[in-house]
């Protein structure tokens, strides 16, 4: 199985005045919330199709598990940066993650936020993981992003984590999208 003990070799802490290595603890619980998140796809794949909900499956591994993957949205070779943000200002402030996008140099920056790193929440942090990855890859659609983790859950458990209000806050009961 894939691991993405490399994924931690990009990961830093972005602070006004320079940039610093992710303290210990942060760089365990980051590095065990993308294991995990990368354990579950692996777990789900052979239930995927190629393409699910507009998502190159292919690429999406790829961005999740090796940090650069080829993209028919972006056009190109891209690499994912992970970063991870000092204080919870601009989208830190309502987030625990996003992505930079579109990419820009061929880097897409994974932006880790504060809130990721809230006590007890490890299964949200491998769903936040699983989200983020498709916009790397797939653009800014939130309900693309919440259908595929859900898809890719189910596959895997047979269940997967409840985004009702957040799904209904996004408006995605009228998109094409849908949860299992």
């Amino acid at each position: 199985m894939i691991r993405a003990a490399l994924y931690l070799a990009v990961v830093i802490l972005a602070l006004a005045g320079g940039a610093k290595e992710a303290s210990a603890q942060q760089s365990q619980l980051l590095e065990a919330a993308i294991s995990d998140a990368v354990d579950r796809f692996e777990r789900a794949l052979p239930s995927l199709a190629p393409t699910e909900f507009g998502v190159d499956v292919t690429a999406y591994r790829d961005a999740l598990t090796l940090q650069r993957f080829s993209s028919g949205v972006w056009s190109g070779d891209v690499k994912v940066a992970v970063q991870v943000q000092g204080e919870a200002t601009n989208s830190c402030d309502r987030f625990a993650a996003f992505a930079r996008v579109p990419p820009q140099n061929g880097v897409v920056p994974l932006v880790i936020c504060p809130r990721f790193f809230t006590p007890g929440a490890d299964e949200l942090r491998e769903l936040t993981i699983l989200h983020e990855m498709v916009h790397v890859v797939a653009g800014t659609n939130e309900c693309q992003a919440m259908a595929f983790a859900a898809r890719v859950q189910h596959a895997a458990t047979g269940r997967f984590t409840p985004v009702d209000g957040y799904w209904r806050a996004s408006g995605c009961e009228s998109s094409q999208y849908r949860l299992p």
